[in-house]
């Protein structure tokens, strides 16, 4: 028996739609546990309108969190993570413009959130094809 999307097509697997957006919920909503820290974060990276788009970005993660583990509105949830990773990404994880102390951290952080992006681009394709 195999599950189906809200339009009729074969879903991807729960246990990917699960451990994806499960993992994205919770870093949306640990963004929203610390917005003061986010926020001073951003603005000393230089995000304009850091206390505006912090908690909307961190809405944009929580949300299409949810989406994906549900498989509820899959295209809009996969969009709007693969929209806050190629935002955020080059902006808060520019290890090619830090020091040395820091770029070995940011690097990784960068690689992670190209291997997410990844993700995100996959379900968002899925979801088109179905």
């Amino acid at each position: 028996m195999s599950e189906t999307d809200t339009a009729g097509g074969e879903a991807p697997s729960r246990l990917a739609r699960l451990l994806f957006g499960s993992g994205i919920a919770v870093l949306g909503f640990r963004n929203l546990q610390d917005l003061e820290g986010r926020i001073a974060y951003a603005d000393a990276k230089g995000v304009p309108l850091a206390d505006t788009l912090v908690p909307a970005a961190s809405g944009l993660l929580l949300g299409g969190g949810l989406g994906i583990s549900l498989w509820k509105f899959p295209k809009l949830s996969a969009a709007s993570i693969a929209a806050f990773l190629i935002g955020v990404t080059p902006t808060m994880h520019d290890f090619w413009a830090v020091d040395d102390d820091s770029r070995d951290e940011e690097l990784t952080s960068f690689l992670q959130n190209l291997a997410l992006l990844g993700a995100a681009v996959a379900f968002l394709q899925r979801s088109i094809d179905e």
